[in-house]
């Protein structure tokens, strides 16, 4: 499970390593090309019912830190699929992976 510290807030957001990998691509895209934007998710089961957002900005300090050593393998579609939902007027929606069922295998 990777940990996204996002601002002065003491409480890190837990996101699985995979997830944090892709999402850790398209916010360092974003944040290079100077574009703010929102990031939103629905609470695991685990937390208190509901979703969060927030306003992601080059000027709030932001670290993904993950528990694996090893790099994960990134989808190229999943990339883009986040990229593009971080171009909208909703911002990022942080969704399950979709895997090709070829990738299954």
């Amino acid at each position: 499970m990777g940990t996204l510290f996002y601002g002065g807030n003491a409480q890190p957001i837990d996101i699985d390593d995979r997830t944090l990998a892709h999402l850790k691509v398209v916010i360092a895209t974003k944040l290079r090309r100077g574009e703010s934007f929102t990031l939103s998710w629905t609470h695991a089961e685990n937390d208190e019912p509901g979703r969060s957002t927030l306003w992601v900005h080059a000027s709030i300090p932001l670290r993904f830190s993950f528990d694996s050593p090893e790099p994960e393998q990134l989808s190229p579609e999943w990339v883009k699929e986040l990229a593009e939902s971080a171009n909208s007027s909703g911002g990022i929606l942080l969704v399950p992976e979709h895997i090709r069922s070829s990738q299954k295998r």
